[in-house]
């Protein structure tokens, strides 16, 4: 099999713009964290140490994919031929485990605890100025994960709900997922606390932890879905394979495509290797110009491909050629 690409194709590693959103939710994540913690031992409120303890997951969950886009950027070397570019996905998944044990068990845990044990409530003044705070700074890191969503779905020209279900770059889709549910356990814990003051009753504090350790579950399993998938080894969406195929059957002396395998290693990096029909009469010269010819395409069309490998195969049942002299 011939290599046409590059072990390190020399363009820029992604992660930039995918850095300062994770830092953003990092540095967002830590100071809620404390002011949740804080205000929940005051209020007495199990919802908020159960937002505590969401925060605390959050800001472990950033490290970790802040880990994981260093990590992943190393350049190819001997050892890792094809780069570290899957490592990311290591690292993201230990981070969706971190939110499911450190956020999801501690919230229902701590909500179960409460219906059946009861809580006093204090003051929930200190809480509600928490939530309030914290809605605003979540809300600016949902912003900043948003915008960057938005923006790669325009530079792909795809739907913004597709790209985001399907987009490679699961730091950031950890990021927009993790910063919803923020939100969304922050109105839970208000609501808990609201009602728990109208009412007397700890049971809705109580059902307002729960629920959100669900929620936290909820979305530590899609993002540990989505990382399995891709260290697996997932091929790219099927327009985009038939717009290879396309690319591959519009190069000169390309008769067929007979094979085409398609794997993502990395945000910005996808790795294309095809057995291909050349045609009879293409001579060696041909042949290499043919295959240099359908790397610069892919190459201009989808600027992720970083390694193309093409091999000369024929189709089953043509005939082999007679040896010179024969």
């Amino acid at each position: 099999m011939a290599e046409h690409g590059k072990t390190d194709n020399g363009t820029e590693k992604p992660g930039g713009e995918s850095t300062f959103t994770v830092v953003v939710a990092a540095v967002a994540n830590l100071g809620i964290a404390v002011a949740k913690a804080v205000a929940g031992v005051i209020s007495g409120s199990s919802a908020m140490l159960s937002e505590a303890a969401h925060s605390v997951a959050d800001t472990v969950t950033e490290l970790l994919l802040l880990t994981a886009l260093k990590r992943s950027g190393k350049p190819a070397d001997a050892t890792h031929p094809l780069g570290h570019g899957p490592e990311r996905y290591i690292w993201a998944m230990l981070a969706s485990v971190a939110t499911f044990v450190g956020g999801a068990v501690f919230s229902v845990y701590d909500g179960v605890h409460t219906l059946t044990h009861g809580e006093e409530l204090g003051n929930p003044l200190v809480s509600y100025i928490v939530l309030a705070v914290a809605f605003l700074l979540e809300g600016y890191s949902l912003r900043t994960g948003v915008k960057q969503v938005r923006a790669e779905a325009a530079r792909l020209g795809a739907p913004v709900g597709r790209y985001f279900r399907l987009t490679p770059d699961t730091a950031v889709k950890a990021v927009v997922m993790e910063d919803s549910a923020a939100l969304a356990g922050l109105l839970l814990a208000a609501a808990g606390l609201f009602l728990g003051r109208l009412t007397g009753s700890a049971v809705w504090d109580g059902l307002a932890s729960v629920l959100i350790g669900l929620l936290l579950a909820y979305v530590a399993w899609v993002l540990g879905r989505s990382n399995a998938q891709l260290l697996i080894g997932r091929a790219v969406p099927a327009q985009m394979r038939e717009g290879v195929r396309e690319e591959l059957l519009s190069v000169p002396h390309i008769a067929d495509v007979i094979e085409l395998t398609t794997l993502i290693q990395g945000p910005d990096e996808v790795l294309v290797a095809a057995k291909i029909d050349f045609r009879d009469v293409a001579s060696a010269a041909e042949v290499e110009w043919a295959c240099e010819q359908a790397e610069a395409q892919l190459r201009e069309r989808y600027p992720a491909v970083a390694r193309v490998y093409l091999d000369p195969t024929p189709r089953r049942g043509r005939r082999r050629p007679a040896a010179a002299g024969g």
